[in-house]
């Protein structure tokens, strides 16, 4: 018999908490899910100072749920509701509410901001990201690379460099290098096993704060990888920053491209440009005998580029030294062969046009 909410939620209700009632009667659970014997939720403290005393809690409601039939595995994360006290000394913290402001804002010496963005996930686009930020660099552009995907950045382990940026104010952030390019990621500042659990208000905070608070310095470019979908950091992205425009980064079956359009009309209804396509994983060349095969289809983000009369800004292979060398934390486009050379086009192609 498969585990329900209401046992789960009975299983919790059970545990007491020292000034009195439990975590439902307190109603302190949020996003709580139960699939396959799996369950996940978030306790919520009242105030940050209190979830930080509130570990051994998280591990009791772990453990008792643990014990009802049919769970398992349970995963509890603690949040907080409400901002945090006012530390007298300047402490970094990224995350947090946006500042007002007004109209669209510019990022100091960055000439252009191009965002790159993709319907849905698993389609390459941080990949892309990442070598098309080292090829520019290898043209000799000043290039940066903001990592937007705050709930999974991955270009930490891609670009190869695990550090915390520096504050040395507390306040300004120093970027880090690799391959050439600047780079700011969430990534950097966070525990990388722990998950983000944000709301909106909090994701557009940190959006705000590595777009103005990075000395980003003398840049040709800002690429921005953004996440997948058509949420809230896109929003604030088009709304309150100044745009160059947007890449859309597909692959070429019709399923990806049912999501590619969702992200194309949502930069058309924020008013932000689309400055072309990109087809990934669009043909894949066996190593051994030189086949070619055509795994996702072949040419449907170039039909589609075509419809909407946005230029096909590159077709890039599938290719297993990709993999690895993302892994590695050395972006193909670093190093030599058909695929750096694919980048190395890919990025001369976005110079002769001007979009950089």
């Amino acid at each position: 018999m498969a585990v329900t909410k209401e046992q789960i939620k009975a299983a919790l209700d059970s545990l007491g908490l020292p000034d009195g009632g439990s975590l439902v009667s307190r109603d302190m659970i949020r996003a709580l899910t139960v699939e396959n014997g799996m369950v996940r939720f978030v306790i919520e403290a009242p105030t940050p100072e209190l979830a930080q005393r509130m570990e051994g809690l998280r591990q009791a409601a772990e453990q008792v749920v643990g014990q009802v039939d049919g769970v398992t595995s349970v995963q509890a994360a603690l949040t907080a509701h409400g901002p945090a006290e006012k530390k007298p000394v300047p402490n970094l913290k990224v995350g947090g509410h946006p500042k007002p402001q007004d109209g669209p804002m510019k990022v100091a010496g960055v000439k252009r901001i191009i965002a790159i963005g993709s319907g849905k996930g698993g389609v390459g686009k941080s990949t892309v990201s990442s070598n098309l930020a080292v090829a520019l660099a290898k043209q000799g552009k000043k290039v940066g690379l903001l990592d937007a995907d705050i709930y999974g950045p991955s270009q930490p382990r891609m670009m190869g460099i695990q550090k915390r940026p520096a504050s040395p104010d507390g306040k300004t952030i120093i970027p880090l290098h690799s391959h050439g390019v600047t780079l700011m990621s969430i990534g950097f500042m966070l525990d990388p096993d722990k998950a983000v659990v944000w709301r909106g208000p909090m994701l557009m905070g940190a959006l705000q704060q590595m777009l103005t608070q990075v000395q980003w310095g003398e840049l040709d470019v800002l690429l921005v990888d953004l996440p997948p979908g058509t949420g809230d950091v896109q929003l604030t992205l088009c709304q309150k920053t100044e745009l160059t425009g947007a890449v859309i980064v597909s692959t070429p079956q019709d399923v990806a491209l049912l999501d590619a359009r969702k992200a194309l009309d949502m930069f058309k209804t924020l008013k932000t440009p689309v400055l072309g396509m990109i087809e990934n994983m669009s043909t894949y060349i066996c190593p051994n005998c030189s086949h070619e095969e055509q795994i996702f289809g072949h040419g449907g983000v170039a039909e589609e580029a075509k419809k909407l009369g946005v230029p096909l800004l590159g077709a890039l292979p599938i290719d297993l030294d990709t993999r690895l060398a993302g892994d590695a934390g050395t972006p193909v486009a670093a190093g030599t062969g058909s695929v750096a050379d694919a980048y190395a086009r890919m990025a001369q192609g976005f110079i002769q046009s001007g979009l950089i």
